[in-house]
C-alpha cells in the first residue's frame, strides 16, 4: 500500500506529509511542520469518552480503536503528522514480562529483571504478536491517503531496559545502573535482546505505512555523558541505523538530555527531539546543525494566556531562524487538563508566524531522495 513521493517537489505542491518528511531530512519547506507529543490523550474529551469503555492497553491492541483515537486528535488539532496511539511498553509482553498500568502510579512490571538468569529467559521470537500496532497504522495511513505524515514509534533500548529492571518509573535508577556497571555481559545481552525485538517491530510499522519512526529515550537524562557513551550509544546507533535502512527517517527524543545532545547526535538520527530546558538555537548549535531538530515549547506553557503562548512560539521560531530542518513541537507530551483550544491555537500561530518562503538548501542537508509515504 506504500507509495513514494519526490522530495524535490515545489512548495506549491507541498502537503503536510511532504512538508513533514522533508523537514526531517533538512530539505526546503514552505513553513515548519507542527505536531505534538502525546497529542491524543486525556486532555481531549473524545479520548476520555473512549477510555470509559477501554483500558489504555485495550485501545492499543484494537486497531480500529487505536486508529480512531489517532485520527480524531490529528484532525481536531490540524497538525502535519499523526503519531500512532500505542505505548512504549508493548514489546515487554511478547518478551515474557507482564505489566499493567496502576491508577495514580503508572506502569508496573510484575516480575522485574534482577539477575542474569532473568535476562536469559527473555524471548525474542514473538515480535509478530505486536502486529496490531502495524494494523492500526495501516488504517490511519489509508484514512489520510498520504496527505498527513504518519509517525510510528518505539521505546529506546535503555528506556525499555530501565522499565524492565526497575519494574516501573524510578527516581534514581539504582537497579538499572547496578546491573549496567557490575554485569556488563548481562547488560549487553539485555539490550541486544530488546533490539532483536524492536527491529522487526519497527519494520512492521514501516511496512504498514509509517513515514517516520520516533525512538523515545524517556529516561536517558538519568545518565552521565560517559555512561551514555559506554553503555547506551552503540546499541542505540545500531537500532537507528537499522530503521533508516527501512527507508524512513528517525527522530530520537530524550528528556532532560541537553548535556547528551552531542553524543546523541552520534547515533546518526535524522532528527533530535529537544526538551524545553535549553533554548532551541543553543541546542542546535551544540550539534553543529548536523541534523534536524524537533521542539521545544514547554508543555505547561499551554496553560498560559494566549499572548504568553504566542510570545514563546515566536521565540522558538526566531531561534530556528528559518533554517531547514525545524519541526515545531513540545519539549514533552501534552499533560491532562491542557486546554484543547490552546493547543489548536499554537498550530495556528505556527502557521501565521512562520516565514512564508521555501527555505534555502543547507550545505550539509541530505540530497533529495524518494522516501516512502504511507
Amino acid at each position: 500500500m506504500s507509495s513514494t513521493i519526490d522530495l524535490s517537489a515545489s512548495a506549491l505542491e507541498m502537503n503536510s506529509a511532504t512538508r513533514f518528511v522533508r523537514a526531517c531530512l533538512r530539505q526546503p519547506v514552505d513553513r515548519p511542520p507542527v505536531w505534538f507529543l502525546r497529542q491524543a490523550g486525556r486532555y481531549m474529551a473524545e479520548y476520555r469518552e473512549v477510555r470509559k469503555h477501554h483500558t489504555l492497553v485495550e485501545i492499543c491492541k484494537q486497531p480500529d480503536v487505536a486508529a480512531e483515537v489517532t485520527i480524531t486528535a490529528a484532525e481536531k488539532l490540524g497538525v502535519d503528522a499523526a503519531i500512532i496511539f500505542a505505548d512504549l511498553l508493548l514489546p515487554l509482553e511478547p518478551m515474557g514480562l507482564d505489566f499493567e498500568f496502576v491508577a495514580g502510579e503508572g506502569p508496573c512490571v510484575h516480575k522485574p529483571l534482577r539477575t542474569p538468569e532473568d535476562i536469559d529467559a527473555l524471548q525474542t521470537h514473538r515480535a509478530n504478536e505486536l502486529e496490531y500496532v502495524g494494523q492500526a497504522i495501516e488504517k490511519v495511513a489509508a484514512h489520510f491517503k498520504g496527505q498527513l505524515g504518519m509517525i510510528g514509534f518505539a521505546g529506546s533500548p535503555f528506556t525499555l531496559a530501565s522499565y524492565m529492571i526497575e519494574g516501573g518509573s524510578s527516581r534514581n535508577y539504582i537497579f538499572t545502573k547496578q546491573l549496567m556497571y557490575s554485569s556488563t555481559g548481562a547488560w549487553d545481552k539485555l539490550l541486544d535482546k530488546i533490539v532483536e525485538v524492536l527491529i522487526p517491530y519497527c519494520q512492521q510499522q514501516v511496512s504498514a505505512g509509517a513515514d517516520v519512526i520516533q525512538i523515545f529515550d524517556s529516561w536517558v537524562g538519568s545518565l552521565s555523558v560517559a555512561d551514555y557513551r559506554d553503555y547506551v550509544l552503540p546499541v542505540t546507533k545500531r537500532l537507528i541505523r537499522a530503521v533508516q535502512e527501512m527507508g524512513v527517517p528517525v527522530i530520537y527524543f530524550g528528556v532532560d538530555s541537553a548535556s547528551l545532545l552531542p553524543a546523541m547526535r552520534e547515533t546518526g538520527a535524522d532528527v533530535l527531539g529537544l526538551d524545553w530546558r535549553t533554548p532551541l538555537d543553543g541546542a542546535w548549535k551544540s550539534v553543529d546543525y548536523a541534523c534536524a531538530v524537533q521542539g521545544n515549547l514547554d508543555p505547561i506553557t499551554l496553560f498560559a494566556p494566549l499572548p504568553v503562548i504566542e510570545t514563546r512560539v515566536s521565540q522558538i521560531l526566531a531561534q530556528a531562524a528559518g533554517r531547514p530542518g525545524h519541526i515545531f513541537n513540545l519539549g514533552h507530551g501534552i499533560v491532562p487538563g491542557t486546554p484543547v483550544e490552546n493547543v489548536i491555537e499554537v498550530v495556528k500561530m505556527v502557521h501565521r508566524l512562520s516565514p512564508n518562503f521555501v527555505q534555502p538548501t543547507h550545505s550539509s542537508a541530505r540530497p533529495s531522495v524518494e522516501v516512502k509515504i504511507g
